[in-house]
């Protein structure tokens, strides 16, 4: 099998980790990613490091954040009344809640901020504004 192009279905192993080294996914455990190159069924970064590897082949590669899950939105900050959280909710910053989008879609957000008055809400990918590194590793090439 020649080099990784777009259009091939490939299977890697992975681990994603942040500058400070921690860990945030990994496929290790489990079965390899599958997915058809070129098709955006990952993020740009990881689908650009795999093109013009070969089966068997290992790499380390950094991807910036523009080409992983873009760079942290101001405008993706929501401030609303801390009356519109429901008051059995334990708030606390860093806390993920589900909301329902503009189109009536469910959407993560995360506390940023609280006073007594009101909460910022953060509906930015949570790795969004992170260099990532991952360690790739091909598994098969179809």
């Amino acid at each position: 099998m020649g080099k990784i192009k777009n259009g091939d279905t490939i299977k890697v192993h992975y681990t994603g980790k942040l500058n400070d080294g921690t860990v945030f996914d990994t496929s290790e455990g489990r079965d390899p990613l599958q997915f058809k190159v070129g098709e955006g069924q990952v993020i740009e970064g990881f689908e650009e490091a795999v093109v013009g590897m070969d089966e068997g082949e290992s790499k380390t590669v950094e991807i910036e954040s523009n080409k992983a899950y873009g760079d942290c939105r101001e405008d993706m900050f929501l401030k609303v009344d801390r009356g519109q959280i429901p008051s059995e909710i334990p708030l606390e910053v860093g806390l993920q809640l589900q909301v329902t989008g503009p189109g009536g879609q469910p959407a993560i957000v995360t506390v940023k901020e609280i006073s007594d008055e009101s909460v910022t809400l953060d509906a930015n990918h949570p790795l969004a504004g992170k260099n990532l590194t991952f360690e790739i590793e091909i598994v098969e090439v179809t």
